[in-house]
């Protein structure tokens, strides 16, 4: 920096020259000696011989002065440092030369070159210019002459300006700090540091107008907000913050690159009394520019809302056409029939009269293609009774039957099942056990939700007393704070989460009401038509997709690679649900429980947990879980393919000897085609799916592991989805206008937000300062960035998901389930 010299009052100068040689105690080296800026002095020192200077400048009304001294010393004798004292008005600042900083396994860093910027007066109100002077002390205890150098000058280009660019040089030894003052106009400020160079690790610092000013690696975190930088960093400062409305702006160059993520000393042995002058200089760029406005504030709040209330416009529009269109299709024939479905549907088979008083909820008539056997059927249930029975009503009523147990295991080893084959349990009690998906997701969200909230308040509250911005991976470059949260514009954009999920309860509500109605209006136990209406999994979908919001809101109030875990953990669970649900469309009978399914989801967030644990280096975690994910692929791909049923937590040791004896006998005795060809290429094609996960796993070990198993469930629901809608156009079924929409729509909003998706604006998997690296500006109204829109797009993109399976079928609402095939 270059400096000017200020020519001293002679008055004043001589005055105060003339005073400290006639103070009281005074020595040969009491005497100070009148000092000029920009004058390099040199002289030496010993025990018994000091040098004291002074300088003296004038300062100017309103102005703030800055002063930078400049030593340097040729001695490295850490015995006997030179010490240099600097002396103002309101403080003292002092140091060594060797200055020692100490890094890992406590090694020494020591430079010979040292500048330090004194902390600047303030401005007084005085309308005429004040007089100031600084003493500099330079001492030594050696016993022998110790050589030094000293220039004091005076900083031209002390305060930033807004939007402008200011280039400087920075060390260790030398750290830089600048002066801001906040424009009448502006109330908020991003603090830009640029450089070309990764290396050395830097430290960016924001602190109060107060001296001293911390401006050394072993106390820059004492004060202020501050974080680590290699390439870029950029701050977020807020004129609320400062009641002065100015503030330092610090850069320190640290004697380690090991907090960036830099080489770290492997001893403590090497070149410990080497000196670092030249070693570890860094360019740096700062600019200073003015942050949104609160009005962009309240664009952003409309446009989010407002965006997704368009979906419940959208939604009101499709509901009044559908009760427009079922409205005039009141009309019907005495022989037809109406099932709440995606509404009032005209049947085009008229059921008989003669339909058999005992029949059950879907019971198989004689003509069902069932292979020859006419099974009996339990006796119906009064018509009266109601939904909410008390639960005395348990699933075993109908498997306590000796017979029925019998006419289970004759139906399930059929070559071809139909629905009506595996929907013959009473309605009401398998309605139950899907409700129970529902209660449960919602004790296990509160259960869930609360510590998690508790946590990341402790998180925020955190970064905001300590001002250590490492905590937290933010996008730096676009993090809006409001109120104590340091990036509101993450936690807003997950509203989409939460208004949708709301929305499809709302819908699945109306389809359930429907549905009910149509129960009151006709004997609906006389029914044999369509996929059977349990909508206790779709109510557990929508609480998942509003508490995916909350949970992912939380994680972004501060995330980093210890709370990951919270923003994928319903994740988890939509995506098991959704295979469930598409299981049990076809499979009502012998779905999983509620209890066991969320059992497993349980494991699998157990694992995800001991992944983030273990799962970086420890070789012995990933070949256990790979171990465990092809015998769990296994297992349930037997149970698949040779009972013909789904139930989570039966996996015997039965199933592997009987997969076993049958790929023996079929394919090395006899080599025959396989019995279920579709489901074996089904199961064929997601098992080579899931060993291929094992294997990369266990050869790449991948760092962020709650990703690495969401990617696994997300594979397996997209495989069994494409296989079903596969075998349902196969099936001669055929896709309404309604879902083929949905099936459109979710494929693309899933791509558009799955390219935001891979757009990294930070990774916790690196450090801050590399993470920092990936940072970008907004791209949405000034307010959002790629990951903002992320979130807005795959809210959308599970709604329509969730309308896919919704949907899916309801061509079959006016077809007999004994033609309807299970696949």
């Amino acid at each position: 920096m270059a400096g000017r010299a200020a020519p001293a009052p002679g008055a004043l100068l001589c005055a105060l020259l003339w005073a400290a040689a006639a103070a009281p105690g005074g020595g040969p080296g009491d005497n100070p000696a009148p000092g000029a800026f920009g004058h390099v002095y040199r002289g030496a020192v010993n025990i018994s011989a000091e040098r004291v200077y002074a300088f003296a400048y004038r300062s100017e009304p309103g102005q703030v002065d800055a002063v930078r001294v400049y030593v340097n010393s040729s001695s490295e004798n850490l015995q006997y440092p030179v010490l240099f004292v600097v002396r103002q008005q309101k403080g003292v600042l002092s140091w060594q030369v060797p200055l020692i900083f100490r890094g890992l396994y406590q090694r020494t860093y020591n430079y010979q070159e040292v500048s330090r910027t004194l902390c600047p007066t303030e401005p007084t109100p005085e309308t005429r210019p004040s007089d100031q002077i600084i003493f500099v002390d330079v001492a030594s205890m050696a016993p022998f002459n110790i050589a030094y150098e000293l220039l004091v000058t005076r900083l031209e280009n002390f305060q930033l300006e807004t939007n402008k660019a200011f280039n400087f040089t920075a060390s260790p030894s030398q750290p830089q700090y600048f002066l801001y003052k906040f424009p009448q106009d502006v109330d908020s400020v991003i603090i830009n540091v640029v450089s070309d160079a990764a290396y050395p690790c830097s430290v960016v610092s924001v602190q109060d107008i107060v001296c001293p000013v911390y401006d050394l690696d072993h106390n820059v975190e004492f004060n202020g907000v501050y974080q680590s930088m290699t390439k870029q960093a950029a701050i977020t400062v807020q004129r609320k913050d400062f009641p002065g409305e100015q503030f330092f702006v610090v850069f320190v160059i640290k004697p380690e690159d090991y907090a960036c993520g830099g080489s770290v000393p492997s001893s403590i042995h090497g070149n410990v009394n080497r000196t670092w002058n030249l070693q570890r200089t860094k360019n740096l760029q700062v600019t200073i520019v003015p942050s949104i406005k609160k009005s962009v504030y309240v664009q952003a709040m409309f446009f989010s809302f407002l965006s997704f209330l368009s979906f419940y416009l959208g939604s009101v529009v499709v509901a009044f056409v559908h009760y427009i269109s079922t409205d005039m299709k009141l009309s019907v024939p005495p022989g037809s029939v109406s099932i709440a479905g995606s509404g009032m549907m005209t049947s085009s088979h008229p059921i008989s009269a003669s339909t058999p008083e005992g029949s059950s909820y879907g019971a198989i008539d004689e003509s069902s293609s069932s292979g020859g056997h006419q099974l009996s059927s339990p006796e119906r249930r009064p018509p009266a009774a109601s939904d909410t029975d008390s639960s005395v009503e348990e699933e075993s009523d109908f498997d306590t039957m000796p017979e029925i147990e019998s006419d289970k295991n004759i139906i399930r080893t059929k070559l071809f099942l139909y629905l009506s084959d595996l929907s013959r349990k009473d309605r009401r009690i398998v309605s139950k056990k899907y409700k129970i998906y529902f209660w449960n997701i919602i004790t296990i969200a509160v259960f869930y939700a609360l510590p998690v909230i508790q946590l990341v308040i402790t998180y925020q509250t955190v970064v905001n007393v300590t001002g250590n911005q490492d905590i937290c991976y933010y996008n730096f470059l676009c993090a809006h704070p409001l109120g104590v949260l340091s990036a509101f514009n993450n936690i807003l954009s997950n509203v989409g989460h939460m208004m949708l999920g709301f929305l499809f309860l709302l819908i699945v509500l109306r389809r359930d009401i429907l549905h009910r109605r149509a129960m009151e209006m006709k004997d609906i136990y006389t029914l044999d038509y369509g996929i059977p209406k349990h909508f206790g999994l779709f109510y557990a979908m929508g609480i998942a997709l509003m508490m995916e919001g909350v949970l992912s809101a939380c994680y972004h109030v501060c995330p980093n690679y210890s709370n990951f875990q919270f923003d994928t953990s319903f994740m988890y669970m939509i995506a098991g649900l959704c295979m469930l649900k598409l299981y049990q469309t076809r499979h009502p009978d012998i779905n999983a429980s509620a209890y066991s399914a969320y059992a497993s989801f349980a494991v699998v967030i157990s694992l995800a947990v001991l992944g983030v644990v273990f799962g970086k280096n420890d070789v012995w975690f990933w070949v256990i879980f790979s171990m465990i994910h092809v015998l769990a692929s296994l297992a349930l791909s037997t149970q698949i393919y040779y009972m013909g049923r789904f139930k989570i937590g039966e996996c015997y040791m039965g199933i592997f000897r009987r997969a076993v004896m049958v790929l023996y006998t079929d394919c090395i005795q006899q080599c025959s085609r396989p019995m279920y060809m579709d489901r074996m290429v089904l199961l064929i094609v997601g098992n080579l799916v899931n060993w291929s996960f094992a294997i990369f796993g266990l050869v790449y070990r991948p760092r962020d592991f709650a990703s690495y198993i969401l990617g696994i469930f997300i594979c397996n629901l997209l495989l069994y989805l494409a296989f079903y809608i596969i075998m349902k156009l196969r099936s001669s079924e055929k896709l309404l206008p309604i879902p083929m929409f949905c099936i459109v729509a979710t494929a693309v909003v899933w791509a558009a937000a799955l390219y935001f998706f891979f757009q990294t604006l930070s990774s916790w998997e690196e450090t801050p300062a590399e993470s920092r690296e990936k940072n970008r500006p907004c791209i949405l109204l000034g307010f959002f960035d790629d990951h903002d829109v992320w979130h807005f797009l795959s809210a959308a993109a599970l709604f329509f998901s969730f309308l896919v399976l919704l949907t899916l079928d309801d061509d079959l609402d006016t077809v007999r389930r004994d033609k309807i095939p299970v696949f």
